[in-house]
């Protein structure tokens, strides 16, 4: 009853609103369990961190196959809404994938194609503690990293690489992302000579 109180007021109610932020602790990341399947549906969304991730230095420790946003990509910039694109699923099967990959030694070239890529996604976001990046420059980061501009480089060069690329980039092509503009077909190749040259220094 307490979360279902959670609402925007109207202003004959006398307006405002409350925001209910559930935590809930799970056994062994399991949320099949009583308790998340009864509080799940009433929220907005869902935040699945996992124990194995912060150890292995992958902070926030988000598990991208099970957290979930009813409010979907509209709270996004269109520009976002475009580089992220698959990057969701893609992270989702690397994780899948990685988990049988140290088991045997025989891999498709597909299969490390999706492993190389996805270790690279798992590393771009990463960002030093206190220092977020501004909206505009994730989005040209994530954008180099869909693209493949990351698929050569040593993991350890990334972060390198992601400090060099706001400044190779054109200001107003960063106005124009963060007002809502998006990659349309002439805009989308404007940033990738830049790109492409910023690598360079780390491949």
């Amino acid at each position: 009853r307490l979360l279902e109180r959670a609402a925007k007021r109207s202003d004959q109610t006398g307006a405002g609103s409350s925001t209910a932020l559930p935590v809930i602790e799970t056994q062994a990341g399991d949320v099949s369990a009583y308790i998340p399947t009864n509080v799940i549906p009433i929220t907005d969304g869902q935040i699945c961190s996992e124990t194995e991730l912060f150890y292995r230095g992958i902070r926030p420790a988000i598990n991208v196959g099970l957290s979930v946003s009813r409010v979907g990509s509209a709270a996004q910039l269109r520009a976002m809404k475009q580089v992220r694109g698959s990057s969701k699923l893609e992270l989702a099967q690397y994780r899948e994938v990685a988990a049988f990959a140290q088991f045997g030694s025989d891999l498709d070239a597909a299969t490390q194609a999706l492993l190389n890529r996805g270790a690279r996604l798992t590393e771009v976001p990463k960002q030093p503690q206190y220092s977020p990046l501004p909206i505009e420059k994730q989005i040209v980061v994530i954008y180099a990293a869909v693209n493949g501009f990351c698929d050569r480089m040593q993991l350890d060069r990334i972060s390198k690489y992601e400090r060099a690329i706001p400044s190779s980039i054109d200001p107003e092509l960063l106005k124009y992302l963060l007002d809502k503009g998006g990659f349309t077909n002439e805009r989308k190749m404007e940033p990738d000579a830049s790109l492409k040259e910023s690598a360079l220094p780390y491949l």
